[in-house]
């Protein structure tokens, strides 16, 4: 199922999905579920039982990341957690400075949960502190107060986690202008080392959909774009480099784990819903609590989706992707890895940063600007609409001459 071994001395991540929350937001579409504690052991002996399991297809490598995400992996107990990491540390050799992160909500954390998981090995914290406006966060009802982030961050600190993230999100419904501002001046004074700034987006089937479907205004478009460069603008100020559309770091402290979704190296995932990309074959298990923990205790159906990715698809990953982040593409790595013509992608990207959209760095590399940023999604689907005729004219001669042999 898990294809081929990678080379043995390759680096791999390992992502843990749990699904279970408190509450759940109304902006929120991500697989979780409120009111389901009782099958919290459940999941665990499922869980357990998939890590050990999956361990023989990653015999021989390293693990340099490991992250635990959700739904609120904080509000899963820290015992439960603690016994994670512990056989996730005996099944896989995970590297001494390996990053190990969980993602929490200030509400289901305290100092001393926080001290027993820092020393049970997790070393970096991502906490859901999403603004410093109260009625922001009713709005879109978050279970906790400003009060009580402010409080998570000091316990984290105190806990000794020296790597320290904040989710912020802007363009909440009842948030303004000035808000925004006071929310990252509040949070710059916390002095996180990372920070991720989501601009919201009204996903379907959630409850805010439903809500501005029904007439509650939010945000336009061109407003957040508004906030996001002046949010560009005010954290490199501050000392945090943009290294991702939405996400800012000190120097030293990038996401590792993030960044290897958007270079495509390999990792694997374990939890429902959570997807992988290993041995050459991307692949997600199924969307469903109850339909994972049978699938790995009582052997039903546990895949939900499984491809096996040619090299084509890679280099538009590779387009993708990379152009997400500050390192941006460069011509001698998409032509050594795909065999792709860089030529004509290139012309595209100096139409591009006549715009203002995209730049070359002095390195060689081409980027997007924050400005590029903004328009990303129509930017970089156009190059991949001229990757593919590159590629169709390419594969044109071939077809030809193979037609031509059998006649």
């Amino acid at each position: 199922m898990l294809g081929k071994q990678k080379p043995a001395g390759e680096k791999l991540g390992i992502y843990i999905h749990i699904p279970f929350c408190r509450s759940k937001c109304d902006y929120c579409d991500f697989y979780s579920l409120t009111g389901r504690e009782d099958r919290m052991d459940s999941f665990q002996r499922a869980l357990l039982a998939h890590l050990k399991e999956t361990a023989f297809a990653a015999k021989g490598l390293s693990v340099d990341t490991v992250y635990f995400g959700g739904g609120t992996p904080s509000y899963y107990g820290k015992k439960r957690l603690r016994e994670l990491l512990a056989a996730v540390k005996r099944h896989y050799r995970v590297d001494k400075d390996a990053e190990i992160t969980l993602e929490a909500n200030p509400d289901s954390v305290d100092f001393k949960s926080l001290k027993a998981l820092r020393r049970a090995g997790f070393n970096r914290i991502s906490i859901g502190f999403q603004s410093a406006c109260q009625a922001e966060l009713d709005a879109v009802h978050r279970p906790h107060t400003v009060e009580q982030g402010d409080e998570a961050v000091a316990a984290a600190r105190k806990a000794g986690f020296t790597n320290l993230s904040l989710d912020l999100i802007y363009g909440l419904p009842v948030q303004t202008v000035s808000e925004w501002w006071n929310t990252v001046e509040h949070v710059l004074a916390l002095e996180p080392d990372h920070l991720s700034c989501y601009g919201l987006k009204v996903e379907e089937g959630t409850p805010l959909a439903a809500r501005v479907a029904g007439g509650e205004r939010i945000l336009s478009d061109d407003a957040q774009a508004d906030l996001y460069l002046w949010t560009v603008s005010r954290l490199a100020r501050a000392g945090y480099g943009q290294y991702e559309i939405s996400n800012f770091a000190k120097p030293g402290f990038l996401s590792r784990h993030n960044l290897r979704y958007w270079m495509t190296r390999p990792y694997i995932g374990f939890g429902p819903g959570a997807h992988s990309d290993f041995g050459g074959r991307r692949y997600a298990w199924v969307r469903d609590l109850e339909g994972y923990i049978k699938g790995v205790l009582e052997g039903g159906r546990l895949l939900d989706s499984e491809d096996l990715i040619p090299r084509e698809e890679r280099s538009s990953e590779y387009l993708m992707l990379r152009l997400r982040t500050a390192m941006g593409i460069e011509e001698w790595e998409y032509r050594g890895n795909y065999f792709m013509d860089f030529a004509p992608i290139e012309e595209r990207l100096r139409e591009f940063a006549a715009q203002g959209w995209a730049e070359r760095t002095g390195e060689g590399r081409w980027r997007l600007t924050a400005k590029g940023f903004l328009v990303s999604n129509r930017l970089i689907g156009d190059l991949l609409e001229r990757q593919e005729k590159v590629r169709l004219s390419n594969l044109l001669p071939r077809v030809q001459e193979k037609y031509q042999g059998k006649k």
